[in-house]
């Protein structure tokens, strides 16, 4: 009996020996996965690790305790498709003639999913996509998809308790159960934790439309927690928009706290599957949103003010160890999250990519500081259609702006975080500006731009010269039900 409870006993602790080797092996050999949640006019001040302390956002100030928090990020033009353009690209706006809403991204560019199916990688998509222009509701073909192999999207929607979406080769027409954001969230999880244990690693874009407006659609139970008399206005909201930002803010921070949850949610799964240290996880937002800034409405984005262009970005990955929790005040814009992701995937990074690598900022937060950080608007249009075209760099310290006609904004963000004190062409700081402009200037030449040019000049480049379309009544709703298909250097296709 002795013998048999030894044999016995053997046979477990080999038993468990294969098994934690087998383990072992898997963890090194496996490459990581990768999460990307992207949310919608989400600004970098409307968080509480930014140290907002109205609005709540309790998972994601945790999340922020275990990741780098790149608190200078940029959205690369602050605008839904230019932004998603360049993140799925790596390229500037600039070379890509993405700098427009409701563009068709053409499908010679290289994107994000092919790259990582290239590296043997599962790749999913769940929710916004805004990179087609065949119609919001239209279906999207997955020829038309840029290489992600699991689909449950849509082009555009921002109707959050009947939301719709495709799923993969079905065109029939479908709708989120509930509040979308939960809804595409559940998805995330069930998707996971069917890869969980897959010999392949996935990379999941996970593409959330919250808080975008409109606002009163967040579930009320986090509306209730916004009364007007808890809410504050910064000191750059003006007068005369006060009232319309009170109104929309108690709705955008309801949506805050929501989508907060359902990403908290997210990252749990992942935790509780065994896989978080073995995956890379991205929290970050397309562009911002003014809410009465300066003078402009809510619901306008496209400006290069922090409230607009400034976005989050907290990023995880595997084998973080002492960078849980820090900060990076080196500035980062969109053409850069692809090649960083590659870089730390270790998958080869491509010569059409125009962004940087900043693979070792992510491992060594210190590093770059005052890096500049390209950012934009070629052509404004809709409602901000009268505003200037810019160029612009962040860095950790200064916002610089300039438009074909010189220098317009300089502001020290350490000290005026609102930008309320615009030092441009002062005395003070004749050094700093002229050593910006420098930065910028030969951030524009690394990506063939001479000069910062006229908006009419890439309307005609990219063959938009002319056409309606764009001109000064063009507004997104116009493409509700829209009869053209507009992409770069393409004719117009009618249905």
């Amino acid at each position: 009996m002795i013998e048999n409870t030894r044999h016995r006993l053997w046979l477990i602790l080999l038993t468990c020996s294969i098994v934690l080797s087998i383990q072992s092996c898997a963890q090194k050999l496996d490459k990581p996965n990768v999460i990307f949640i992207l949310t919608d006019q989400w600004r970098a001040s409307a968080l509480g690790y930014a140290g907002n302390d109205i609005v709540q956002t309790p998972q994601l100030d945790k999340f922020a305790k275990e990741a780098v928090n790149f608190k200078n990020a940029v959205s690369v033009l602050p605008v839904c498709t230019p932004y998603r353009a360049s993140l799925m690209t790596g390229r500037y706006p600039t070379s890509t003639g993405m700098f427009i809403n409701d563009l068709y991204l053409p499908s010679e560019e290289l994107c994000m999913a092919e790259l990582f199916n290239e590296a043997d990688y599962n790749t999913a998509y769940f929710g916004k996509w805004h990179l087609d222009g065949h119609g919001r509701k239209d279906y999207v073909a997955p020829e038309r998809r840029q290489g992600w192999k699991f689909w449950k999207g849509a082009e555009c929607d921002h109707n959050y308790p009947k939301e719709h979406y495709y799923e993969n080769d079905d065109s029939t027409i479908k709708y989120w159960e509930g509040y979308s954001t939960y809804a595409i969230a559940n998805e995330a999880k069930s998707y996971i934790q069917q890869h969980a244990d897959s010999k392949q690693p996935f990379c999941l874009f996970l593409s959330i439309t919250t808080p975008h407006f409109p606002h009163h659609t967040a579930p009320e139970e986090y509306m209730k927690m916004y009364p007007r008399e808890k809410l504050k206005l910064p000191d750059n909201v003006t007068e005369d928009m006060q009232e319309w930002a009170y109104k929309e803010l108690q709705g955008y921070y309801a949506h805050c706290t929501a989508t907060d949850k359902a990403i908290g949610e997210i990252i749990d799964k992942t935790k509780e599957l065994g896989i978080y240290d073995n995956s890379i996880i991205v929290f970050t937002s397309d562009h911002g949103e003014m809410m009465g800034a300066h003078g402009f409405r809510p619901y306008m984005k496209h400006q290069p003010y922090s409230e607009s262009a400034n976005i989050p970005f907290l990023i995880s990955y595997p084998g973080m160890d002492a960078n849980k929790g820090k900060t990076a005040d080196a500035a980062i814009t969109t053409p850069d999250i692809l090649p960083t992701l590659l870089s730390l995937c270790k998958i080869s990074v491509p010569e059409s990519i125009e962004g940087y690598d900043l693979s070792g900022i992510m491992k060594d937060p210190g590093l770059e500081q005052e890096r500049a950080a390209l950012y934009m608007n070629i052509c404004p249009f809709g409602i901000a259609y009268p505003s200037d075209e810019y160029r612009a760099i962040r860095t950790g310290s200064y916002t610089y702006v300039k438009t074909p006609d010189g220098p317009t904004m300089l502001f020290n963000n350490k000290k005026d975080p609102h930008q309320l004190n615009n030092l441009v062409n002062e005395k003070g700081y004749t050094d700093i500006q002229r050593k910006l402009d420098g930065a910028l200037m030969q951030e524009l030449s690394r990506i063939g731009e001479t000069a910062i040019k006229p908006r009419e000049y890439y309307l005609k480049k990219f063959e938009y010269y002319g056409r309606e379309e764009f001109h000064e009544n063009y507004h997104i709703a116009d493409y509700q039900d829209v009869k053209v298909v507009i992409s770069p250097n393409k004719t117009i296709r009618i249905k």
